[in-house]
């Protein structure tokens, strides 16, 4: 965490950032947040993050008490105090101090400067495992605080050498914990339609990518696919060549895949100047 952030109202040492106690982010676990990178002190997709966070405090019932023109305010300061070049930036909005210690009510923003923790290199070379878990994340489409079910069955997924889980329901797959997911089967691209949250990068990568299938993916399909990768702001693209014990493909990053990463790469390039 880097020293300054955005709290009741300014910046402040990061140390110095509180949450009264009856907060209902902190005891239901119900607040937003997003989540995006800086990249030669530029905020990348900075307005995509902000449709989304807005959009999700509009369908939490949870007022956010600053303007668009203020929010990128507040972030070009933060950027420029905390001097982040490369680094992350996490917005969150609190459930609020509500009256019956269960409805929504007025939350309270943070805006949190990070530094970037990426996947190793040799995850992008050799690919990633995930561990199939059948369940469907509660309203998918917001992008919430709630993460107690991957929190804990991270300890599960580290054990069997997996990088996170593969979520499926009654046959057909969605997303993984924090990023979302894609097979290439004879060189088409598919990616789950339901269930999932609108990912940023997903977005953009299927404008790289071009003629993207949105279709509903049974866990069956992705088992015989010839590619499969997640995507996610902190990872962009991992490959993932095994789901359980079952291979994927030909058990290593395939060439979609790794076009895709390329050219994900001059994007953001191309952004920061």
């Amino acid at each position: 965490m880097k020293p300054f952030c955005f709290a009741d109202g300014q910046l402040i040492p990061t140390e110095s950032a509180t949450i009264h106690p009856s907060d209902i982010g902190l005891i239901r676990g119900y607040g937003i947040f997003d989540f995006f990178r800086t990249v030669n002190y530029k905020p990348l997709f900075l307005e995509d993050y902000l449709d989304r966070f807005t959009s999700s405090a509009e369908k939490t019932y949870l007022p956010l008490d600053y303007s668009r023109d203020e929010l990128r305010k507040i972030i070009s300061e933060l950027i420029e105090k905390n001097d982040l070049k490369a680094g992350g930036l996490r917005m969150v909005l609190s459930g609020g101090v509500s009256e019956n210690h269960f409805s929504p009510a007025n939350g309270k923003l943070f805006i949190f400067a990070e530094s970037l923790i990426f996947p190793t290199q040799q995850k992008y070379e050799e690919g990633i495992k995930l561990l199939s878990l059948e369940h469907v994340r509660a309203i998918a489409e917001i992008k919430t605080t709630n993460y107690a079910l991957p929190v804990w069955h991270s300890v599960q997924w580290k054990n069997a050498g997996a990088e996170d889980v593969l979520y499926h329901q009654d046959g057909q797959v969605s997303e993984s914990s924090r990023s979302n997911f894609f097979i290439v089967k004879d060189g088409v691209i598919s990616t789950p339609d339901r269930h999932v949250l609108m990912g940023i990068t997903r977005k953009h990568i299927m404008k790289l990518a071009g003629n993207v299938q949105i279709r509903p993916v049974s866990f069956e399909e992705t088992l015989e696919a010839d590619e499969a990768f997640i995507s996610s702001t902190t990872k962009i693209l991992l490959p993932v060549i095994k789901i359980d014990e079952h291979k994927i493909g030909a058990g290593k990053p395939g060439p979609v895949t790794l076009d895709i990463l390329e050219k994900f790469k001059l994007l953001e390039q191309k952004s920061s100047l």
